[in-house]
């Protein structure tokens, strides 16, 4: 079996194969990426179709510790909190740190990091290490410890509201807990200088956490860094992904869609680790194997044996063809009932025609 690798971080994806003169999908293949099959399952329809075995690095389990060598999600994450820290450091109008000069004293930047994860961490070590005054934001509850550990602040927003969810993940809120939660951020984030989110849910559009009432009231000059901004949508509203968007206060709003590219050493030689971590597990004396028992390999494999494996995508697939079996449904029945009344309109309009012609 051949391999491809792609590697595929909101921008396009790069097909990474030096032997092969041709490298369209086939059987006998074995294509490994970062494939967000969640988001395009019609991309893993059409890998199953040509029989490739396709291994997407977004369904590794991430609370398996045996995993953590493999986890692309985690390393690109990590770049991407870094290189957030300096892009709004490089927007920013003033100074992060305090200095006192004999032309005076400048105050640190005020940041607040939303999302304490891998890149929410990172972002706050990296505003640390610039001299800000940082605080951070998590709705899990074992998130405030890890921010406190690297010397932040934990933004209290009085509300008894846990989200700790599967797999390392914040769950969903409820419509009530949600509308409380921005209430609360739109009253406390008007005082930062410099805002990141983090916030991201696999397959779905992100958490809205930062509303045009909370940009209306941070100062002209501030910045927010939107990492959760893709094609789905953002943590900022108004974000547009891979563009800076100014407010009519004078707040720039960067969609920061695609930050690893941004730092290509780092997140390529983080992603080639993983990479080689994940097939030493999945191949065995020189051949490709697939254990479904085994919990990493059932969270990555998509499609095997010309078939759509993973639950989660092949839920998907089925809840689409089950939407356009019911529209075509409809559309069938409509079509059915224009040609009936069609009918019934004809044989009325020819029967009244021979009524006349009989008067």
């Amino acid at each position: 079996m051949r391999a491809i690798v792609v590697e595929k971080h909101g921008g396009p994806a790069v097909l990474q194969d030096s032997e092969w003169p041709d490298p369209s999908p086939g059987p006998g293949q074995l294509l490994v990426g970062l494939l967000q099959p969640l988001i395009n399952p019609g991309l893993a329809r059409s890998l199953a179709a040509a029989k490739v075995t396709a291994i997407s690095l977004d369904g590794l389990p991430r609370t398996v510790s045996r995993a953590q060598s493999m986890d692309a999600l985690s390393s690109q994450a990590n770049v991407a909190g870094y290189k957030a820290a300096l892009l709004a450091a490089g927007t920013y109008s003033n100074y992060l740190p305090m200095f006192m000069t004999a032309a005076g004293t400048t105050r640190p930047a005020l940041v607040l990091v939303i999302g304490a994860g891998v890149a929410g961490l990172q972002a706050i070590g990296t505003a640390r290490r610039l001299g800000a005054v940082v605080t951070g934001y998590d709705v899990r509850d074992a998130a405030r410890s890890e921010v406190l550990s690297l010397g932040a602040t934990f933004l209290d927003l009085g509300l008894a509201v846990s989200a700790t969810g599967e797999g390392g993940y914040a769950r969903a809120l409820t419509e009530q807990e949600r509308d409380a939660q921005q209430a609360a951020l739109n009253a406390a984030i008007g005082k930062f200088d410099i805002v990141i989110t983090t916030a991201q849910v696999p397959g779905r559009r992100p958490p809205l956490l930062v509303s045009a009432t909370a940009l209306a009231a941070m100062r002209a000059g501030s910045v927010v860094v939107d990492l959760g901004s893709s094609e789905l949508g953002g943590n900022v509203e108004g974000s547009v992904a891979g563009t800076n968007v100014v407010t009519a206060n004078g707040v720039t709003v960067i969609g920061a869609a695609n930050l690893p590219s941004a730092v290509p050493k780092a997140s390529s030689t983080a992603y080639s680790r993983n990479m080689c971590a994940l097939l030493a597990h999945l191949i065995h004396d020189g051949e490709f194997t697939v254990d479904p028992a085994d919990e990493i390999t059932a969270g990555v494999l998509v499609t095997h044996d010309g078939e759509v494996v993973h639950p989660g995508v092949s839920a998907l697939l089925t809840d689409a063809a089950g939407d356009s079996t019911t529209t075509s449904t409809a559309a069938a029945t409509s079509t059915a009932a224009t040609a009936g009344a069609t009918s019934t309109a004809g044989t009325a309009g020819h029967r009244m025609t021979e009524e006349g012609q009989r008067g």
